[in-house]
Order: structure tokens, then C-alpha cells, then sequence
């Protein structure tokens, strides 16, 4: 790769994109994986999501927006907990959160787990009962930990000796005994990118296994007999195709939990493995279905349990992104198409870094698909690009698409259900898109488009 002076993401010059790309023989064809599973491209040529054309979305809603396949993430939440069968399945919130989606993870049996106050305010506005929820984060503060208590959240993830001493005295004053889970740092380089590998010692999260701090902590607990230890945690990243990493993960806190059972004679009841698990942005991306997954961990854990000697305790795990990152897609409209001097050609729609910060903050890679209509053209190596006044605003960095896209096209990105809503925001005070909800023929807003009254709002002068 030739070196540039602007950096990284202008270092792979010219029209080859990478090496896995390969020119498609149908530039108007669906790779299955990658898209909602009620969409399909109708014989006049445009998709449609839940028995409804993007045009007619586009029409009725405007762009930039995400489109939510109610069907998919109904499908996904059935898939996993009837996969992991006995464990608990929460649904991390993180990877997007509003009442429409508490309420359907509700219907669909799943429990919860949250990481702020905000996302636990949203989760009992919707009336989710509180003993389903999980609560997480590595710095909760007292009104956080304090409505937790008080609204009888089922579990708090503790994440420090701060956060102990802080229930501790929270459970005394209230005499509410709080269940707790220690969270373990394993030591585990999860393949990942590095701001979403969450098991290595160097970074915030947890107690060091290693240094000796996450035994210390549950001793702790257990000796002060306040809160309610119900076992411990381990979450080794995201977006994690390959089981090994559970592996280790879970034979190192179990080894931790026969530890404890030898000092203090208490065997914990809970283990929770966490989520992470990955989808498929491109063609290069395989993930695992929850069958496979579930099969793999429980045979993890079973055989670790064996050799530590120890009752299998109750599993619990945490797919966010797995259920709903497939179930959406954006759909953008095209504003100008720009060849650079024959370097690439750069296709820029009325959204970007505000809708979808995760190209930019992770180099995370997507697919685009023309939307609102099929091409006969030949396909032309793409860069699709947002509105936004930063150079790193890519949302696509090499797609094919039809080489006759033009302005007023519709784009489609699939893969955007997770951290796309929840990560957004009003750079160059841009409103948020809204999130509208396909099923059956018929949309719904379930978070309305934000408008320039609600950024003004806000700025009181």
C-alpha cells in the first residue's frame, strides 16, 4: 500500500478496493446475509421491507431513516432464547434502546441488561419488570445505583471496590439486599478491534483475575454478608466470530469460582458470558446462528465445570448487535456523485457520521445496494460518503455500485440496528433520523426524526 499524507484512509489508492471484493456479476443482486429477512428487490427493481417499498418509506418518512424489519428482530429474539433453552438471554440495550423494542423483547420472553440511568428509565417507562433487568457500566453513580435499588432491578454488574462500598451502604440504608455479579477481567485478547475488546487487563472495565482483585472483590462480599453475591461475569468484546475466546473466558472464571468455593465453602449460582457475538456487515463476515452458539458454550461450560469439580451454575449471555444489528437498514438518498481525477469516485447521500459514527470510530467496514431501482449499468468501485464537514466521513468505504447512480437515487446500507441510533448524534446540528418500524405492509414511527425545534430547544441562549 502507497503511503499518504492524509493518512490512513487515503492510503489505498485507486479503483481496486480490497482484495476480498470482487466485481458482482449482478451489481442489483441481495446477498442474503446481509439484509432484514422480509427484504427483497421487487421485479419493478426497488426493495421493500415488510411488504413495503422503500419509495413509498422514503415518501412517507423521508431520508436519511432506519428501517426496522419488526419480523427479523422478533425472529432473532425467538431464535436465541429458545437456543440457550434453560440460560437467561438478555438483550443488551446498548446496541439500541427505545420503548417499542423493550416492549417486543418483552413479548418475546428475553430479559434486559442496561448500562446507564437513561437506558433503565426507557426500560421501566416501558413497563419491563425490573427483576429482568441486568445493570451494568464501570462508573454508576449513587442515583443511578440508588433508582436500581429502589425499582428492584434484578442484578447489578459491579465493576469496582468503589461500586461496592457504594451498594454496601445503599443496601444498609434501604434494606434492600442487592443481587450482585462480580465482572471479571480474564485476560483475554478477543479478535476484534481494540476499542471493543473489553477482557485484556489494560483498560477500565472489571476486575483484574490476574492481579488478584476480582477474587478479592467477591471475598469481600461474601465476608461483609450486605450484598447478595450471585456469581460473576466476563464479557470479552464485541463483534467476536470465533468461540475460542468463550473458551478461555469461561475456564478461567470458573477456576476462579472453584477458587472461591475453596475459601469460603460457596459454590455461585451465576454465570453470565456476556454477548459480542458477531454479524455480517460484507461478504467476508460468517457468523454463527444462536443454535451453533448456544451448542458451543454450553459444551464449554459443562466441560469446565467437570474438570473444576464444580454443579454447572445458570448461564446467562448477552446478544445485542446479533438481534437487532440484521434486522436494519438505512436508507439514504443520493445528493451529488463526484469522480476524483480518476482516483474513485465518491457518492454522497444526506446522512453520514451522525447516523453511523462506527466507519469512522472503529473502521468498521459495510455494503450499500442501490434502493429505489434496478441498473443496467456496469458496476463502478464506489466510496459512499455522507454530508458532513470531515474527511472521515465514509460510510462505505468500497462498494459496487451501478455506474449511472445518480442524484435522487436511493442507497440502502444494511447492518445499521446496533450502535448506529444509540451512537448518533447532531454533529453540524444535523437531526437524528428517525426509526420506523415495517411489518405486514405497514410502517410506524416508533423514535420520531428530530427536528431543528428540538436542537433549539435545548440551547436556552
Amino acid at each position: 500500500m502507497r503511503a499518504h499524507e492524509a493518512g490512513a484512509l487515503h492510503g489505498d489508492l485507486g479503483q481496486r478496493g480490497p482484495a476480498w471484493l470482487r466485481t458482482p456479476e449482478d451489481v442489483n443482486a441481495l446477498v442474503p446475509q446481509l439484509w432484514p429477512r422480509t427484504v427483497r428487490r421487487t421485479d419493478a427493481g426497488s426493495l421493500e421491507i415488510g411488504g413495503v417499498s422503500v419509495a413509498d418509506l422514503a415518501a412517507e418518512h423521508g431520508t436519511p431513516a432506519y428501517l426496522l424489519d419488526e419480523a427479523d428482530l422478533r425472529s432473532r429474539c425467538r431464535e436465541f432464547a429458545a437456543a440457550f433453552g434453560d440460560a437467561d438471554v438478555y438483550y443488551a440495550g446498548k446496541s439500541f434502546l427505545c420503548k417499542a423494542v423493550v416492549k417486543i423483547i418483552h413479548e418475546e420472553g428475553l430479559f434486559l441488561d442496561v448500562c446507564s440511568g437513561g437506558e433503565l428509565a426507557v426500560a421501566l417507562k416501558a413497563g419491563f419488570p425490573a427483576e429482568r433487568i441486568g445493570f451494568h457500566g464501570n462508573n454508576k453513580s449513587m442515583a443511578e445505583l440508588s433508582r436500581a435499588i429502589e425499582a428492584g432491578v434484578g442484578r447489578i454488574v459491579v465493576d469496582s471496590f468503589d461500586e461496592i462500598t457504594r451498594l454496601t451502604d445503599l443496601s444498609e440504608k434501604t434494606g434492600k439486599r442487592a443481587k450482585v455479579l462480580v465482572r471479571v477481567t480474564v485476560g483475554v485478547e478477543a479478535h476484534t478491534h481494540e476499542f471493543i475488546a473489553t477482557a485484556h487487563e489494560d483498560q477500565k472495565f472489571g476486575f483484574s483475575l490476574a492481579g488478584g482483585a476480582a477474587f478479592a472483590a467477591a471475598v469481600k462480599i461474601l465476608d461483609d454478608g450486605v450484598l447478595d453475591l450471585r456469581g460473576l461475569h466476563s464479557h470479552i468484546g464485541s463483534q467476536i466470530f470465533d468461540t475460542s475466546g468463550f473458551e478461555v473466558a469461561a475456564r478461567r472464571v470458573l477456576e476462579l469460582q472453584a477458587q472461591i468455593r475453596d475459601a469460603r465453602g460457596v459454590e455461585l449460582e451465576e454465570l453470565d458470558l456476556g454477548g459480542g457475538f458477531g454479524i455480517a456487515y460484507t461478504t467476508q463476515d460468517d457468523p454463527s446462528t444462536p443454535g451453533d452458539l448456544a451448542k458451543r458454550i454450553n459444551k464449554i461450560v459443562e466441560g469446565e465445570c467437570e474438570l473444576a469439580n464444580l454443579r454447572k451454575p445458570r448461564l446467562s449471555v448477552e446478544p445485542g448487535r446479533a438481534i437487532v444489528g440484521p434486522a436494519v437498514f438505512t436508507l439514504y438518498e443520493v445528493g451529488t456523485v463526484k469522480d476524483v481525477d480518476g482516483i474513485r469516485t465518491y457518492v454522497s447521500v444526506d446522512g453520514g457520521m451522525s447516523d453511523n459514527i462506527r466507519t469512522a470510530l472503529y473502521d468498521a467496514s459495510y455494503s450499500a445496494t442501490m434502493a429505489g431501482r434496478a441498473s443496467v449499468a456496469e458496476p463502478m468501485l464506489a466510496r459512499v460518503v455522507g454530508k458532513h464537514c470531515e474527511s472521515g466521513d465514509i460510510l462505505v468505504k468500497d462498494e459496487f455500485l451501478p455506474a449511472d447512480v445518480r442524484p435522487g437515487d436511493l442507497l440502502a446500507v444494511p447492518g445499521t440496528g446496533a450502535y448506529c441510533r444509540s451512537m448518533a448524534s447532531n454533529y453540524n446540528h444535523v437531526p437524528r433520523p428517525p426509526v420506523v418500524a415495517v411489518r405486514d405492509g405497514a410502517s410506524r414511527v416508533i423514535v420520531r426524526r428530530e427536528t431543528e425545534d428540538d436542537l433549539l430547544a435545548l440551547d436556552v441562549g
